[in-house]
């Protein structure tokens, strides 16, 4: 669906209400007054717009419209029993009342406008210890997904991490930095983020720039993530190993969080203590094991230790590091293990994915 937002109504005051809405929101309206809209108009609109005073003789009219998804019925009374009726009968997916309903229509206006269809899959990557190769696997995750060509964003959540731009090697690429969206409040639109983004290795990164600021407050990250995930396809978030508030509200919009646990003892009873704080935010946390792997240690057995599902075992890759510090980010090898994994664990995660379960072993990405 393509255009302009539909508006039908005869009531100036709501009217006015709706243009204002639909200006805050960025988006264009088209009026239909008197004779119900165009059958074309009707169905090509992103959203269409239904005051409560055309709401009946739309329904009872001769050239009633065809039922639609996208219709909003916009009233103002809320003593008024019979708008869920009159809502009922235009086919209107929901009744909105204003002003209470104001904040919630202006962001779907937004969404429509934007042409938002279903969320990214949004993942998070966590070190169970310092050094255990987050960052490493947030990279080669995000380089994956863009290779296969989904719409992907990366998120560098560690303002003391040195920068994803770095590990990506476009440290003086062009674009805007996490400090320019300190201020961010309310709703920032994904189109805008998008672009505004660095572009490296066909995906788009969020990063921190080399300045002395290292805080964006929580209702900023909540606002950019949110524009970040409205705009569909794969988002990975790279975290610290603390947990603040800033950190609990990228928690709290994942879909599924990886926590990098490397083989070792030591690792797992590091990685405990964070998972038990983490478990309070998140729903889906999952264990990432990384080789090499010690006699008696499998992913199966350290998952088991730490109460956690399996998402797979990590094997190492010889010659990783003088790759990155040659300017080939991680993942880039499409032949070596790190890529495998990402591109079984995108093959899992991903509705579009398909292809078959993945035999079970080193580098395969546990069900």
């Amino acid at each position: 669906m393509t255009g302009s937002i539909l508006i039908v109504t005869e009531d100036e005051k709501l009217l006015d209400d709706l243009l204002r809405l639909c200006a805050a929101a960025g988006a264009e309206a088209e009026v239909a007054h008197g004779a119900p809209p165009a059958p074309g108009r009707w169905e090509s609109a992103p959203l269409v717009l239904v005051g409560d005073d055309r709401a009946d003789a739309l329904s009872r009219s001769a050239r009633a419209p065809a039922r639609r998804p996208g219709v909003l019925l916009v009233g103002r009374d809320l003593d008024d029993p019979g708008v869920w009726r009159r809502g009922v009968g235009v086919g209107a997916e929901h009744v909105v009342l204003l002003p209470d309903g104001e904040s919630w229509l202006t962001g779907r206006i937004a969404d429509a406008a934007e042409g938002v269809g279903r969320q990214a899959l949004t993942v998070g990557v966590m070190g169970g210890r310092g050094g255990a190769g987050a960052s490493t696997l947030a990279c080669a995750l995000a380089l994956t997904a863009a290779r296969a060509g989904h719409r992907t964003m990366l998120v560098d959540g560690d303002p003391l991490g040195g920068g994803l731009d770095v590990l990506l090697g476009g440290e003086r690429a062009e674009g805007l930095r996490w400090p320019a969206f300190a201020d961010s409040r309310g709703r920032v639109g994904g189109a805008a983020l998008e672009e505004s983004l660095p572009r490296l290795h066909g995906l788009r990164l969020l990063s921190w720039d080399r300045g002395e600021s290292a805080a964006v407050p929580p209702e900023a990250v909540r606002a950019v993530l949110g524009a970040a995930r409205r705009r569909g396809g794969v988002v990975v978030v790279d975290l610290p190993r603390r947990l603040d508030e800033t950190v609990a509200e990228v928690l709290a919009q994942l879909d599924l969080g990886l926590l990098v646990v490397p083989a070792e003892l030591r690792a797992v009873a590091a990685a405990q203590r964070i998972a038990s704080r983490v478990d309070l935010v998140l729903r889906d946390l999952r264990a990432v094991v990384r080789g090499p792997f010690g006699p008696g240690l499998d992913g199966e057995e350290i998952a088991r230790l730490l109460g956690m599902r399996l998402a797979g075992e990590m094997p190492s890759e010889e010659g990783l590091s003088a790759a990155v510090d040659a300017g080939r980010p991680p993942g880039a090898d499409t032949r070596g293990p790190l890529a495998r994994f990402c591109t079984e664990f995108w093959a899992r995660a991903l509705p579009e994915g398909g292809g078959a379960r993945p035999a079970g072993g080193r580098g395969s990405v546990a069900a």
